[in-house]
């Protein structure tokens, strides 16, 4: 056994507080407890973050000042018959930005055509080879989609040669700005504002949806949003203000998707998808009205994307060429779509051999080499022959197995004096920082504080690695180099049921500032283990903790068997399809040998609701709906919640009580954030995603009917 050593940052609890937010929301106390976590530890902060759609969203012409000349500028050119030229990025970021651009231009009638640099011949951003060829081809307006802040000279090029610029990214902006006729950024925004976070797909998403409105056109808002939010979650971008609002929405439309490209990348993906559920409206008195049902999964999760799609879709842009993936996103041809996702699936499939069998090389030098990182505090590898497409790949996973900064690079193909590398980090470390105390030795280097790339002579390699060691000398500690677990709250198994898998749910979408729960365990026995996979690099697990038994799956944790007969566990809860059957069970993110056998758990119990509801707590607030005043409470009875969840037809739903014009208004949320809005005793009620958009159906359909009456079995007892 060789158990791996891991440091455990442990949220504090605040017990008081969780049981607080716990009982106007309706979550567990755990999952209260995950809110406080992330700052947010009050009762309105967490309804607000609950559903996101109750905040107002100011106009991004409001925030972003070159907004409006950049749509005047498109608005006239594509009037005019103008020829417009994209140039993207070679990731899924700035391919699904690209993508997205093309199909809303193309429905506002603009003739667009597109570029994106090769990684192997151009490196990353617009160059004046591209600029030169867009002249050349009658291109009138250039538009860059996630690069181009650090474009200077490419730029201004363009711009002597008479094309007009409208310059979109979301990286750090450099003190040269290029001179572009208009440059949208969160980066030139109030750090503050909903807008902050966007990556480039969200900085073309606002540009594409303000372009229709300009133009009074309407917009495939539908598809514009799926690539958004593919494009998004895959980039890693941070899953908060409008990100977290927009995403939310997107992930319940992709099992939908009439996207061509979109539904043939799911499928060699092995999601399932729904059928085309658009329809005519009609249906038998027996059917489900579509609008409402779904397939079992619901929604996409972000890690369908974040572990699936995504890595198809970047997976082109690391190692063959971009326009593989859009004309996937584009094209309106299934067959031409799914001959394409299978084009992503190969490459996908190479990239993953290439990434094991260079991940092996580097551990194999690792383990060879004498590097002392509690001493030096920082890894440099650079090897011969390594795929410059992958190693940032690899960089990741060796700083998840060493806990330490990772700089790895390869020689140039055809400059074997010239190395390129990327550079992954941990918390305490500044990637950026660092290459800029390097910057003397380095031909070229960029990034932020958790990941960046560089290339400089191989020469000076060993001074390279000198000056990084020096900058890890003044912000890491030894204690830093071991790889960084954070529990946010302490469970008993018996804890880790249905329910709070469902309502794990309602704090989705997960990711980059809004990480998935970690929960930990402490003391729990080993009942049976067993390793799985090719060289048997994971664990499969049976725990128990005394009142309860579940499975685990420690993936690449084979090199810890045997584990000790009793451990303490960081873990999250995931669902287990095999054979037909689900069951849940623990994904592990770390494991440590128990100090000793811990008394038990120490559950939070919620107090009785309180007797009124809040309609602040609603599902959705649209224009003609405003939350009541606090003098303007009305009683319930005193077992009555004011928000449920509940099982219909084997499907999770939430419902909660809302007011219309003084009247009690019953809304129940479907897993694809769809809401059916009633008032009791009158036959229609409103269906929809917002209040703008609700459309009005038929209450006394069969399947209505018995929703309703589950919902309030669900909030009263009674129906």
């Amino acid at each position: 056994m060789v158990m791996r050593a891991t440091r455990w940052a442990i949220a504090p609890e605040d017990a008081d507080r969780a049981v607080e937010i716990a009982a106007a929301t309706g979550l567990s106390p755990l999952l209260a407890q995950v809110l406080i976590n992330r700052g947010i530890d009050t009762p309105e902060l967490a309804e607000l973050f609950l559903d996101p759609d109750l905040a107002e969203l100011p106009s991004p012409i409001e925030e972003f000042p070159d907004l409006a000349p950049a749509l005047d500028l498109l608005a006239e050119a594509i009037d005019r018959g103008d020829r417009l030229g994209i140039c993207g990025d070679y990731d899924a970021d700035g391919m699904t930005s690209t993508a997205l651009l093309i199909r809303a231009f193309r429905h506002l009638g603009a003739d667009v055509t597109a570029s994106i640099p090769s990684r192997m011949t151009d490196g990353y951003g617009i160059n004046q080879r591209i600029v030169e060829e867009f002249h050349q081809n009658g291109i009138s307006l250039i538009l860059t989609v996630d690069n181009g802040i650090a474009a200077y000279e490419p730029i201004a090029r363009a711009r002597e040669l008479g094309l007009t610029v409208i310059l979109t990214d979301h990286h750090d902006v450099p003190p040269k700005i290029p001179p572009a006729n208009a440059i949208l950024n969160p980066k030139l925004i109030d750090p503050a504002s909903p807008y902050a976070g966007l990556a480039g797909v969200g900085v073309a998403y606002v540009l594409a949806v303000a372009l229709a409105q300009r133009m009074g056109r309407s917009a495939p808002w539908k598809s514009l949003l799926q690539l958004f939010t593919l494009g998004t979650i895959a980039d890693l971008a941070p899953l908060t203000g409008v990100n977290r609002r927009w995403v939310k929405r997107g992930l319940s439309l992709l099992p939908f998707s009439t996207v061509p490209g979109i539904r043939a990348l799911q499928q060699v993906a092995g999601i399932n998808v729904a059928g085309n559920l658009a329809g005519d409206g009609q249906s038998d008195g027996n059917a489900i009205p579509s609008a409402m049902a779904s397939t079992s999964k619901g929604p996409l999760k972000p890690e369908a994307i974040g572990f699936r799609l995504g890595p198809r879709i970047n997976a082109v842009g690391r190692i063959h060429q971009p326009n593989v993936v859009i004309d996937l996103l584009t094209t309106d041809d299934s067959g031409e779509a799914l001959e394409r996702a299978m084009q992503c699936e190969e490459i996908n499939h190479k990239r993953q051999q290439i990434c094991n069998q260079i991940e092996q090389e580097a551990h194999a030098w690792v383990q060879a080499s004498d590097l002392d990182l509690k001493a030096a505090r920082v890894m440099l590898v650079v090897q011969p022959d390594w795929h410059h497409g992958t190693i940032g790949i690899v960089a990741s996973r060796l700083v998840e197995r060493y806990g330490a900064p990772v700089f790895i690079g390869t020689y140039e193909e055809d400059n074997p004096e010239q190395v390129r590398g990327s550079a992954r980090s941990i918390p305490e470390f500044n990637v950026f920082e660092a290459l800029e105390f390097c910057k003397d030795l380095l031909t070229k280097h960029g990034g932020h504080r958790a990941a960046g790339g560089f290339s400089l002579p191989a020469a000076n390699l060993p001074a390279f690695e000198a000056r990084l060691r020096e900058f890890a000398q003044t912000c890491l500690k030894p204690e830093h180099i071991c790889p960084l677990v954070q529990p946010d709250v302490r469970a008993s198994l018996s804890e880790l049921d249905g329910e709070l898998y469902e309502q794990i749910d309602m704090l989705h979408p997960c990711g980059i500032g809004n990480p998935d729960p970690v929960f930990w365990s402490p003391g729990l026995q080993v009942v049976g283990q067993r390793q799985l996979g090719q060289d048997r690099k994971h664990l499969r697990l049976t725990l128990s903790d005394g009142t309860a038994q579940i499975e685990a799956i420690a993936w690449r944790w084979g090199d810890a068997f045997p584990l000790p007969p009793v451990v303490d566990l960081a873990y999250q809860l995931k669902e287990n399809h095999w054979n037909g059957a689900v069951n849940l069970e623990l994904d592990v993110v770390a494991i440590r040998p128990a100090a000793g056998v811990s008394a038990p758990v120490r559950s939070l119990i919620v107090a009785d609701r309180p007797a009124t509801y809040d309609p602040a707590a609603t599902l959705i607030v649209g224009k003609g709906l405003k939350p009541l005043a606090p003098n303007s409470r009305q009683p319930l009875t005193p077992s009555t919640p004011k928000r449920a969840g509940f099982t219909f037809r084997d499907r999770p739903y939430n419902c909660a009580w809302g007011d219309r014009d003084g009247q009690p208004e019953l809304r129940i949320r479907n897993p694809e954030g769809k809401v059916l809005a009633l008032v009791d005793g009158e036959s229609t009620g409103l269906l929809g995603p917002s209040r703008e958009t609700a459309e009005p159906v038929d209450l006394n359909h069969p399947f209505f009917r018995s929703l309703i009456a589950a919902a309030k079995v669900a909030l009263t007892g009674t129906t």
